[in-house]
Formats: structure tokens, C-alpha cells, sequence
């Protein structure tokens, strides 16, 4: 299934059912009375986060949304049946925003649905028309007709996906996250010697011996500007925000061996532009690919740079190491 985190949707509340002209004819009473009965309500149309979706491709497919009208009102004082609600699923860490003016991007955001199971109503469904017999009066005591139904609210919405993980792997392109995400989950990201491999968030679960679990989420590599939406910018930005704290794994082609930490700072400016809040996020720093060291070479780095771990994805050196220290902060 392709990974889709926005789409645009049109939601329709039912309308409701009309109001019925009727009049009492039994038998003996050849004059009866208005009896008329209302029509029933438009169903409402709710939002429920489930943990059953990943992604909000299905609303790619469908584009609009639409719950059941109210039946009419029927004769002998009988009302008519409300209509069904329409319950729509979406993915956990779905927000919900109404389009007011679409040229102009003006939007506002009505929900962010952040744990499995909560629900929010996002169109109420109309009132349903008043029969005959409600409008009965001493000076008229026939009256012949009734309320039509009301319709439904309908929204214009769009739907946007945050992952919601405990672990967000931060890097430059080509950094090695992927193939650190598959080293250790059961994750099968798409892995090559390119920039620019992973163009989707790709997630992975672990399980320790306790049976406690860490979701994952290999973030698409980020470069200068990204803030700015360059790259894959702030497509991919928004992910991390829900992260509990952060993984920035760098290649050792990339850094200079004579200031490593400082080629940190490219990713963390970025993200301190994108949101300051966002920058402060915990992070464990890594260094991938040390296979392409040499052993003296790693061992005088090792004793520079003790706050930092070294790890060969592609070969598992020192991934332990990293794993006990991701259970730890988590």
C-alpha cells in the first residue's frame, strides 16, 4: 500500500426527512383532524481514529463522504426514521481541517485525532420538517402543510497525516537510516546508494523481552533549505514533531573527522527554523558506516567524541549499544 498523508475530501451530512400532509379518515369520522408526522433527522457524520489504518490512501480512491437522509413523516402521527450516521475511519494522528477559501489556502483546523478510539462529529445532519398536526390552531383546523427537512452541513475538508511513532531517525540523504531501520525491525525499506531513497516515511516495530514495543519512523533524509520546503522539506518535517525524542544518525562520509559534531548542526538548524520546539526534542547522535574506517582510526574517535555512538547498519556493529540506549530514554 503506498504511503499518502493528505488528502481532499467532501463530507455530506444527511438532510432531513420532510414533514407529512395527512389527515385522520377512519371510519365514523368523516372529518378527522391533521395527523401528520415529522420527518426524522439527517445522519451526523463523525471521524474515528483506529489503529487498523496507517495511511490515508483509501480517501485518494473515495472523495466524498456522505450519511443517510431522514425519512419523511407518514400518516396516523408517525414519524419518520432518522438517518444512519456515517462513522469515517482514519489513521491515528489524523488532523482535520475545514477549506474556507481554497485559491487563497485559507483553512482552519477542526481536529486532531491523536489516540486511537476518539471521535469527533464534523457535520451535524439537518432537522427533519414538522408535520401537519404541529400547526393545527384553534382558526385553523386544517391546515395542509408541513415543514420540508433541512439539509446537512457539508465541508470541504482536508485530511493530513502525522506519524505518530516514539522514534524518529533524523539524517542527510543517503545516511544509512533505512538500512538501519531493517537491521533491526521487521521493516523492509527501499535501500540504495543514492540520495533521496526513502520518499516515504517508512515505520518499524521492535519488541523487547519484556514484550514492550518502539515504533520506529525513518524519516526521508533532509537537507539545507528543507525548512524552506526544499528537498522533501516540510512534507516530512511535520512527522517528526509527534516523536518522543530523536535519533540523527550521520554517515562518516559526510562529517569532518577533525569536527564530527559539527555536522550535526546542518540538520538541527533546520529544524530549529522549522519549529523551535521541534529543535529541542532529545536526540541521540549517531555515526553510521564506520566500516570504512579503520580500527585506530575508530578508536581515536571513539575516545573524542564518547557522547556519541558508532555503528555499522550494514554490518551491525555497535547496534546493541544503540538499541540499549534508545530503550533507556524511551
Amino acid at each position: 500500500m503506498r504511503f499518502i498523508d493528505e488528502a481532499k475530501i467532501l463530507v455530506k451530512a444527511g438532510k432531513g426527512g420532510r414533514g407529512c400532509v395527512s389527515f385522520r379518515r377512519e371510519k365514523f369520522v368523516p372529518k378527522g383532524g391533521p395527523d401528520g408526522g415529522s420527518g426524522g433527522k439527517g445522519g451526523d457524520v463523525y471521524f474515528l481514529a483506529s489503529n487498523k489504518l496507517l495511511t490515508l490512501y483509501d480517501f485518494r480512491l473515495k472523495r466524498v463522504y456522505q450519511a443517510e437522509n431522514g425519512q419523511p413523516g407518514m400518516g396516523s402521527q408517525k414519524d419518520g426514521r432518522a438517518g444512519k450516521d456515517l462513522v469515517i475511519e482514519v489513521p491515528v494522528g489524523t488532523l482535520i481541517y475545514e477549506i474556507k477559501d481554497e485559491e487563497q489556502g485559507k483553512e482552519v483546523l477542526l481536529a486532531d485525532l491523536a489516540k486511537n478510539g476518539e471521535k469527533f462529529l464534523i457535520a451535524r445532519g439537518g432537522r427533519g420538517g414538522k408535520g401537519n398536526m404541529y400547526f393545527k390552531t384553534p382558526t385553523n383546523q386544517a391546515p395542509r402543510y408541513a415543514q420540508p427537512g433541512l439539509p446537512g452541513e457539508e465541508k470541504r475538508l482536508r485530511l493530513e497525516l502525522k506519524l505518530i511513532a516514539d522514534v524518529g531517525l533524523l539524517g542527510l540523504p543517503n545516511a544509512g537510516k533505512s538500512t538501519f531501520l531493517s537491521a533491526i525491525s521487521a521493516a523492509r525499506p527501499k535501500i540504495a546508494p543514492y540520495p533521496f531513497t526513502t520518499l516515504v516515511p517508512n515505520l518499524g516495530v521492535i519488541a523487547d523481552d519484556l514484550g514492550r514495543k518502539m515504533v520506529i519512523a525513518d524519516i526521508p533524509g533532509l537537507i539545507e533549505g528543507a525548512h524552506l520546503g526544499q528537498g522533501l522539506g516540510h512534507r516530512f518535517l511535520k512527522h517528526v514533531e509527534r516523536t518522543r525524542f530523536l535519533v540523527h544518525i550521520l554517515s562518516i562520509e559526510d562529517v569532518d573527522l577533525d569536527n564530527i559534531a559539527q555536522g550535526f548542526d546542518l540538520i538541527n538548524k533546520e529544524l530549529e527554523k522549522f519549529d523551535p520546539v521541534l529543535a529541542k526534542k532529545q536526540q541521540i547522535k549517531v555515526i553510521n558506516k564506520i566500516d570504512l574506517l579503520s580500527k585506530e582510526d575508530l578508536s581515536i574517535l571513539k575516545n573524542k567524541y564518547p557522547e556519541l555512538f558508532f555503528i555499522s547498519a550494514l554490518h551491525g556493529d555497535g547496534i546493541e549499544e544503540l538499541l540499549s540506549a534508545m530503550w533507556k530514554k524511551l
